[in-house]
């Protein structure tokens, strides 16, 4: 059975359904809908004056989730707890920025304040040993402006095509110019606060990882790989999908296609992870002393 949405808001628009067309758009019989509402709190209806219940289409994609759940192998209080948690996310504010939204849930993970040229090395350490690697990995890259994505374009339309999906987030040189071939491509406007970040976000179970960053204001005059950035970097997988959630967020607002099947994927908490972190931790630790040794990468972006 497939869901027809990803998460179920706590308060929504006034229901209009009865618990019989609740019954019959589900399949969930009427005294199984009264005992998961006495027993588990789901779902629960409005009231009219009448004592009469009246339900929403929230409502029911809500049922069916927890039915597609259940066929997967959940118990019923574990399928309703999952789909209760997605709508208390569904119900917090949306984040405009990936930046802000990693700082504001995970103050844990450390800032530094880094160059465009090591930002650069970190990306390309992402791309080569965890996207080309991770298995059905989501990617999302942040690049600002168009300028900067083109040098990139080929890589990402490698990774496009090993990856779950891929999307790539950057202002278009002209409105209204075709986009260049790779990831799917999301344009942001110059009054977005995504416009002044950078990231490099791998969403995979065995490789997880996320770069993101914030351009300092009043670097005007400043050659481009100097500019510097308020800079993190994560491989905690929570950090990892909500900073993934966050751009799939994004990419839907902006009308991008495919993002209703991420968001989908994306809904549910990490498993643990696979991978060696003590080994992945080692290795941007050595790629950051490498480029402030004084490597200069030739590739672009």
């Amino acid at each position: 059975m497939n869901t027809t949405s990803t998460s179920v808001p706590v308060h929504h628009a006034s229901g209009s359904l009865s618990i019989g067309d609740l019954a019959e758009r589900t399949g969930v019989a009427p005294a199984t809908l009264r005992m998961w509402e006495q027993r588990h709190g789901f779902p629960v209806p409005e009231r009219l004056d009448s004592g009469h219940r009246r339900y929403s289409e929230a409502d029911v994609a809500g049922v069916r989730e927890v039915l597609d759940r259940r066929e997967a192998g959940a118990r019923l209080d574990a399928a309703i707890a999952d789909v209760l948690a997605g709508a208390q996310r569904a119900a917090e504010p949306r984040a405009a920025s990936v930046w802000a939204e990693l700082r504001r849930h995970h103050r844990e993970v450390p800032v530094h304040r880094l160059t465009k040229q090591t930002l650069l090395s970190l990306s390309w350490a992402i791309e080569d040993e965890f996207a080309a690697k991770a298995e059905r990995a989501h990617l999302f890259g942040l690049f600002q402006a168009e300028q900067y994505y083109r040098p990139a374009q080929r890589r990402w339309r490698e990774l496009s095509r090993v990856a779950g999906s891929a999307y790539a987030f950057y202002e278009p040189a002209a409105p209204g110019a075709p986009s260049p071939e790779g990831a799917v491509a999301v344009h942001i406007g110059e009054d977005s606060p995504v416009r002044r970040e950078w990231a490099v976000v791998c969403d995979s179970r065995d490789l997880p990882v996320a770069l993101t960053a914030w351009e300092l204001p009043g670097q005007e005059g400043v050659p481009d790989r100097e500019r510097l950035f308020e800079s993190a970097w994560t491989i905690d997988p929570d950090a990892v999908r909500r900073a993934a959630r966050t751009c799939a967020a994004l990419a839907a607002d902006a009308g991008a296609p495919g993002t209703a099947a991420v968001q989908f994927a994306l809904a549910d908490d990490p498993a643990p992870v696979a991978a060696d972190l003590a080994a992945v931790s080692a290795l941007f630790s050595r790629v950051v002393a490498y480029v402030d040794d004084g490597h200069r990468p030739r590739r672009g972006r």
